[in-house]
């Protein structure tokens, strides 16, 4: 594995711990990538990995046409879904596929998730979704690829989530933020709210705080 990639393997490393500690993820589903900065190639957890047991080992690197050029020789069943986005949006340098349980319990009957706070607008500003396609299929990679064409969070239904960054700190901070609005969308429908969201006029004054 190339020198250059040891730092981004440590912070991918340490998403999977944390996700898995917030429940994003049960025992190996789930794949984190990274970009290879000035290489037409990304770093990717292998097939059946469990994210809170992440080694230097368990990372494949691929090129973009999806060739295995170094690492782990078993890459993830999903490393189309990260190949895909990351011909389609060259600005990404990261990629976080985890199972956000609340988010796609809401999809999955037919609720979207609303943006409640500044936090979510700002980190999220817009959520896209695509319809179930096979894992680890063609059909899944093109249609989050398309989906993620201007968008930074995508809810694969009855699946999980991708979300997006030019950092793996900001795509795993818009998979948190994509669950806590999930969670904050549910109590409203507890409450009987149908409605409320960040209002659509203050995302213009929107900054990070």
């Amino acid at each position: 594995m190339h020198d250059a990639a040891a730092g981004l393997i440590a912070e991918l490393i340490e998403v999977g711990r944390s996700a898995v500690v917030r429940g994003l993820v049960v025992a190996s589903g789930g794949n984190l990538s990274a970009r290879l900065p000035g290489r037409d190639a990304f770093l990717i957890t292998a097939s059946g990995t469990w994210f809170d047991r992440l080694a230097p080992a368990d990372f494949a690197v691929l090129d973009l046409d999806g060739n295995v050029v170094d690492g782990n020789p078993r890459p993830s069943v999903e490393w189309r879904l990260h190949q895909r986005t990351y011909r389609a949006r060259p600005d990404v340098n990261a990629v976080v596929h985890v199972h956000p349980q609340t988010a796609v319990v809401l999809d999955a009957l037919g609720h979207r998730v609303r943006l409640l706070t500044s936090d979510h607008a700002f980190y999220l500003r817009r959520v896209e979704r695509v319809p179930f396609l096979r894992i680890g299929s063609d059909e899944l990679a093109d249609a989050a690829a398309v989906a993620a064409a201007d968008c930074d969070v995508i809810i694969l239904a009855h699946h999980g989530c991708s979300t997006l960054g030019d950092t793996v700190e900001m795509a795993y901070r818009r998979a948190l933020n994509l669950e806590e609005a999930a969670a904050n969308t549910f109590r409203c429908l507890q409450l009987g709210d149908l409605d409320t969201a960040f209002p659509e006029d203050a995302y213009a004054d929107m900054h990070h705080g």
